[in-house]
């Protein structure tokens, strides 16, 4: 566990808001010079602390309007099956997420897609790719929170 001072803290919360933020403005938030936070920053990305910076895009205006979670279920668990379930859900463009569950449930997928055609369409790929023992899906009525900042 990588261990952080409250000025690196402070740093990552402005960060993970703007990662556009002038070093100067992000300097006088936090009480420290333009260059000591820049060494900070520098640090905190060699230390893999800060693994890269995007641009977050507003997905109604790209026509993504719709986020499902598929929940998978399936009677495979070699290890060749989950390394072909891995690839796939890795090269689909629409999966953001992929995740190994605890319980009843075996996998959860994230996706974004423009409605339940397209949906229907990722499903429709997917199974092609990879067999599955059971499939359902809950589309997202309202977004109340996402977020990708983490809690400091």
């Amino acid at each position: 566990m990588e261990i952080i001072d409250t000025f690196d803290g402070k740093i990552l919360k402005l960060l993970q808001r703007d990662a556009s933020m002038p070093l100067e403005e992000i300097g006088a938030a936090v009480g420290l010079s333009r260059n000591a936070v820049w060494r900070r920053v520098k640090a905190l990305e060699a230390s893999g602390v800060i693994r890269g910076r995007v641009a977050l895009l507003d997905p109604d205006k790209l026509d993504l309007g719709l986020t499902v979670f598929m929940l998978i279920r399936t009677d495979r668990h070699a290890a060749d099956w989950l390394d072909r379930f891995a690839k796939a859900t890795r090269d689909m463009p629409a999966i953001l997420g992929a995740y190994r569950m605890s319980g009843d449930l075996d996998y959860l997928i994230r996706a974004r897609v423009a409605d339940v055609k397209a949906y229907d369409r990722l499903y429709q790929d997917l199974t092609r790719r990879i067999e599955l023992a059971d499939v359902s899906a809950s589309f997202v009525m309202e977004e109340i929170k996402e977020t990708t900042e983490l809690p400091l």
